[in-house]
């Protein structure tokens, strides 16, 4: 393995995994950077590592272009997080959601198919989402990798047919692939549309915080760094066709979240504000990670009394 393609590299976790990696291994592997540069791709999420990747604006729905730059930078592994992500999105634009990560993410895998051939041991790590598994409530045992999908919203649904279709070119075309399924990510370079900078930003501003119904939903929160160094074990030490979850460990309500947030910045929790709830608001996640624990050694490093302070000082400092 030499040559790697990371998709939707300019995003939140995408360019964080590049600066891991680059950070790791040096110039062991050469980078090609695959990004759309839609709103939430930024490309000075990946300043710290010019000159040390290939940057090309390519859209992972296009299979001419995908197989284009598989063959030019003869790639000999994918990892792939080009996708739609932000739920509210989805619930108002859900077709964009089922073109860019079912469509793409197949177009994607058939691109590598007719490069590398069927049984290639050229690896495809397909980066989703624990919101596949549905919604939890308070007493249920945590997400295991062998539950059936339960998709709650067109982002989830769209996520869990990506999932899908990886495995079924693992099952069909003898594809060496594996998929990561991780919980709330949080830390540098996440857009602004997502719950922990969203409420950094408006507590900075002093303006209202916007919280969902009583913010008690329940969500585990993953340092980025963290679910990069997993992706890291995965990508080289993972099984072919297996699924790994990721979590931190951490279960928080949003409220809790929101008034961390406002504790550390010196803030008034005057400034949150109750809003009509989101619909279909799942109630509860939580990953359950011995699997990848056991089998891979990874674990998380970061907890998230540093981890919300790192990214709160990171924010502030923007």
């Amino acid at each position: 393995m030499k040559n790697i393609l990371i998709t939707g590299a300019a995003g939140f976790i995408g360019s964080n995994f590049v600066k891991h990696m680059i950070d790791t291994y040096g110039d062991k592997y050469n980078y090609i950077v695959y990004d759309k540069l839609t709103y939430a791709a930024n490309m000075e999420n990946l300043k710290p590592c010019e000159g040390k990747y290939t940057f090309v604006k390519g859209d992972i729905c296009n299979l001419e272009q995908n197989l284009e730059t598989l063959r030019k930078y003869n790639i000999d592994a994918v990892v792939n997080f080009a996708a739609e992500s932000h739920v509210d999105n989805s619930i108002k634009r859900p077709l964009t959601f089922t073109e860019n990560n079912v469509l793409g993410t197949h177009s994607l895998i058939e691109a590598c198919k007719q490069v590398w051939g069927e049984g290639s041991n050229n690896r495809f790590i397909h980066i989703s989402t624990d919101e596949v598994y549905g919604s939890l409530n308070d007493n249920d045992p945590a997400f295991v990798e062998t539950l059936p999908l339960a998709p709650n919203s067109p982002y989830s649904a769209s996520k869990a047919g990506s999932d899908l279709i990886v495995r079924a070119y693992t099952e069909t075309f003898n594809m060496n692939t594996s998929i990561t399924r991780c919980s709330n990510n949080y830390g540098p370079n996440q857009h602004e549309e997502k719950l922990i900078p969203l409420m950094i930003k408006k507590a900075k501003n002093d303006e209202k915080l916007p919280v969902y119904g009583t913010g008690k939903n329940i969500r585990d929160w993953l340092y980025v760094e963290d679910h990069c160094s997993a992706i890291d074990v995965v990508l080289h030490k993972g099984k072919k066709g297996e699924i790994y979850n990721i979590g931190g460990n951490n279960e928080k309500t949003n409220l809790y979240i929101v008034k961390t947030i406002l504790k550390q910045l010196g803030k008034s929790e005057n400034l949150i504000s109750f809003v009509e709830d989101r619909k279909g608001h799942d109630y509860r996640y939580a990953i359950n990670s011995s699997k990848i624990q056991k089998e891979l050694g990874w674990t998380p490093s970061v907890t998230f009394e540093e981890g919300i302070k790192k990214t709160i000082e990171w924010y502030s400092n923007k």
